[in-house]
């Protein structure tokens, strides 16, 4: 069928008595499957920009040109799987977020008694080096492992804390965590809720590297 110059479909393509030859739910199918997902691979940093410009949980970036953005905050195991997070303004301080996540962490199941609530002992950079944290991780039976400040480099921390620098990285693969899109924090919280689910998904199903 032509309109003008234009070839709309095949002859093969038509049925007679005005009805389409081949089941247009194929199409539609196919179509539907085409679209990229919601989360797309992209890359990113831990402070990122925020798309719209600005909204709930924003501020000036301090490694961005102070502009408007946003900081993921992640706690997880020794082996890199996301326990906690939080979303917070770029300017807010690493520290800030410690106790809250520590408290956030959801019960462990293992033997049987009672579930685990807390872990052993937490690794740490020298940006959660303070006295007050280090006090509120003992109340809550949590031995720090932190790295304190004005030290020389070296502590050796550095084998167990990078697990969560390769645990944000896999977060910020998702185009949609790596820029903020939406102005309502809460929307941006679900997806990174979402790119939690999708690493414990990758570590049980062995896709993870």
């Amino acid at each position: 069928m032509r309109i003008g110059h234009d070839l709309l479909a095949t002859p093969p393509r038509l049925a007679s008595g005005r009805r389409v030859g081949q089941d247009p739910s194929s199409a539609a199918q196919r179509a539907e499957q085409s679209r990229p997902d919601r989360l797309v691979p992209g890359g990113g940093r831990q402070c990122f920009r925020a798309g719209g410009g600005g909204g709930e949980k924003t501020g000036p970036n301090p490694t961005d040109r102070r502009k408007k953005g946003s900081k993921h905050h992640v706690l997880t195991d020794a082996k890199g799987i996301p326990l906690a997070k939080s979303l917070t303004a770029a300017n807010r301080h690493d520290v800030t977020q410690l106790l809250p996540l520590a408290d956030t962490i959801p019960p462990v199941k293992g033997k049987r008694g009672r579930p685990r609530r807390r872990p052993a002992r937490l690794y740490g950079d020298r940006a959660y080096d303070s006295r007050r944290h280090r006090l509120g991780l003992w109340a809550r039976g949590i031995a720090p492992a932190i790295a304190q400040r004005n030290t020389e480099h070296g502590s050796g921390l550095g084998i167990y804390r990078w697990v969560v620098e390769r645990t944000l990285s896999w977060l910020h693969q998702f185009r949609r965590l790596r820029v903020r899109y939406e102005r309502r924090a809460d929307i941006h919280e679900a997806f990174l809720t979402l790119g939690c689910i999708v690493i414990c998904h990758n570590y049980l199903t062995g896709s993870l590297c």
